[in-house]
């Protein structure tokens, strides 16, 4: 495999990370009252999406591991919910 083909899965491995990521902070805001939050634990919006980002990397990372291939529509269902309960608690989704 070429260098230009193992960049291009990497990218392709983490892009539904990085989209859904960038989603979960970006979307809320242009629905103000959703996901507001008094205290936010994270205060930065770029901050969340690292955060979030780092997650979904280590979800799919788990679903490749645990299920032998990527792209199994259990692996995304776990990123979805794992991503979501992430950006609940680094909004402070307890505090209310």
């Amino acid at each position: 495999m070429s260098a230009y083909l193992l960049i291009n899965h990497l990218l392709n491995f983490m892009a539904p990370a990085a989209l859904l990521a960038l989603l979960l902070v970006v979307l809320p805001r242009f629905f103000l009252g959703f996901f507001s939050s008094k205290r936010p634990v994270a205060k930065s919006w770029w901050w969340q999406v690292a955060i979030n980002f780092v997650v979904g990397m280590l979800l799919l990372l788990a679903g490749l591991v645990l299920l032998g291939r990527d792209g199994k529509m259990l692996t995304y269902v776990g990123l979805v919910l794992g991503m979501a309960t992430s950006q609940w608690w680094l909004l402070g989704g307890w505090k209310k």
